[in-house]
């Protein structure tokens, strides 16, 4: 029989997400001298370690791998005490006294201090056979599958910073680039525009949206018909691929009203972190913010470390 853990066995902090805002966490807080735990679902870096290339990163002139980048992050935060546990964070009591966070396998850990670093994952287009026809020509990351469709005809469907770094990538490698937005220009940073100009097998699709996917023999796509949205002309575009960059939605189900969110589900917090629950911290792309970047994030996370070292229960 498994004994039930006891106030004294609760964590001085517990972090939930182990991407960068939540490894900065990490770090920060055991070279505070305090017991943490960073809990991450997938792989340290959550979605930096699923990025080809980071090029705004400072103190990298050349840029630097993701991948490289947060194994570096974790490797930092366990040397100086964090511990790192590949657990689901699947339900939490932050009203109780010690916090309990409930993990998928059933576990139960105690944390006098939460920082909530969960992320956020890519929004879906709502198109039928989406869910269907993932893994066989659609998909969310384009750096991490784009290398299955070397030398083919590949649809970007977006037009933010996400969408123009995908389509860039997939230029490099792929024989033709469709980057469909359903406005008449990209939301993207200006310095995206300039690159993609440049590119002679990038085409735009401006004023367009996802219809309908369409499959070859085997059920694997073979193009996007796109709507046009001045005309409602059907287009259909020939590719292998159709890679979707439209959004993040954030992980914050596992929450159950436990804090305030804001009306797209991001949790409500201050510059330095404060949730609505004292004792508990909002950091990185999980939390109300204009701009969510790997710099944001880290800065989120040295500020919610610090907070929970200066924290008292009483």
């Amino acid at each position: 029989m498994t004994t039930a853990p006891s106030a004294t066995d609760a964590l001085d902090l517990a972090v939930i997400g182990g991407g960068p805002a939540g490894l900065t966490a990490g770090l920060y807080a055991a070279r505070a001298g305090l017991s943490v735990t960073v809990f991450e679902r997938i792989s340290a870096g959550g979605q930096l370690a699923q990025t080809e290339v980071i090029e705004n990163y400072p103190g990298f002139p050349a840029g630097t791998g993701g991948f490289d980048l947060a194994y570096a992050m974790q490797q930092q935060a366990v040397n100086f005490g964090a511990k790192m546990a590949m657990e689901d964070i699947v339900a939490v009591d932050l009203a109780a006294s010690p916090k309990v966070l409930r993990t998928a396998s059933g576990k139960e850990v105690l944390a006098r201090r939460v920082v909530v670093a969960s992320g956020a994952r890519p929004r879906k287009l709502g198109v039928e056979r989406e869910d269907e026809l993932r893994g066989k020509g659609v998909g969310y990351c384009a750096t991490c599958d784009g290398n299955f469709f070397r030398g083919k005809r590949a649809i970007i469907v977006g037009g933010g910073d996400t969408a123009a770094a995908d389509a860039i990538y997939l230029s490099r490698i792929c024989e033709r680039v469709y980057l469909v937005h359903r406005r008449d220009q990209l939301r993207a940073t200006q310095v995206y525009h300039q690159r993609l100009a440049e590119l002679e097998n990038v085409e735009f699709v401006w004023n367009a949206t996802a219809d309908e996917f369409v499959t070859d023999a085997n059920g694997a796509v073979c193009g996007l018909k796109v709507r046009d949205r001045h005309t409602d002309e059907v287009r259909l575009i020939e590719a292998s691929a159709v890679f979707v960059a439209v959004g993040t939605i954030p992980n914050t189900e596992f929450l159950e009203g436990a804090l305030e969110l804001d009306a797209a589900g991001y949790v409500v917090s201050d510059e330095t972190g404060v949730t609505s629950v004292p004792g508990v911290w909002a950091a990185g792309d999980v939390r109300t913010k204009r701009l969510r970047q790997v710099s944001t994030a880290i800065a989120d996370g040295a500020q919610a470390a610090e907070n929970a070292a200066e924290f008292s229960e009483f």
